[in-house]
């Protein structure tokens, strides 16, 4: 089976009965049952991560975060591990069952929720965010109110870091999921108080997109 091939089924499905959401719970109850494939699901946590992680020999002791979208917790457990005290979730209970199943002596708490509408609890509350390809996976009727939601859960003097598939200005967009970003949608994550601190536009071998960008809300006075 093409590891794309039932993730695009279920979304177009979704899209098209108005729920623009629903496809992955689909998709992973599929997936449990061995009749899908989770084109996301790898075994390690998302290199840009790890990268951006070591390179600021991030130490979370005494702070927490926030894993958006945490599918299977491969991005989650590398977050903890780090020593941040970590929530991780997903819209999807059969994700989050089969992230506490994976890893099954985690500290991570890991819940089911709704990024479009999340507990008010935590809001500006974490000091590390990480929102790794899950906006993307959105349509553009949703996504502004995902931004502004991702960008809420920063605390005071915490950070967001944004991972995501990249295009240019002048590409089309596709059809389904994931929609790419442009440089001027990673720029809207600014908003509710944010300000950037480092964008980066990576390129791989193969000629394939990535962001990475970096922001942070400033210290209440």
């Amino acid at each position: 089976m093409d590891e794309d091939e039932s993730a695009d089924r279920l979304a177009a499905e979704s899209l098209a009965a108005g729920d623009p959401t629903g496809w992955f719970e689909r998709l992973y109850t599929e997936a449990e049952r061995g009749e899908a494939v989770v084109p996301w699901d790898r075994d390690a946590p998302h290199s840009l991560l790890t990268e951006w992680t070591v390179e600021r020999g991030l130490t979370g002791t005494g702070r927490r975060a926030v894993v958006v979208g945490c599918g299977y917790g491969r991005d989650a457990e590398h977050v903890a591990g780090l020593g941040f005290d970590t929530v991780a979730f997903d819209i999807s209970p059969t994700a989050v069952a089969g992230a506490r199943g994976r890893h099954p002596a985690s500290a991570v708490d890991y819940r089911p929720a709704d990024l479009l509408d999340p507990p008010p609890a935590w809001r500006r509350s974490f000091d590390l965010v990480v929102e790794s390809m899950t906006v993307q996976a959105l349509p553009a009727q949703i996504r502004a109110g995902a931004v502004g939601a991702v960008g809420e859960l920063v605390a005071p003097g915490g950070t967001l870091l944004v991972i995501a598939a990249g295009r240019a200005d002048d590409e089309p967009t596709p059809a389904g999921p994931p929609w790419p970003l442009t440089r001027a949608e990673i720029d809207t994550f600014a908003g509710v108080g944010l300000a950037p601190v480092r964008v980066e536009e990576i390129q791989d071998q193969s000629g394939v997109r990535r962001w990475r960008a970096e922001f942070r809300r400033g210290l209440i006075r």
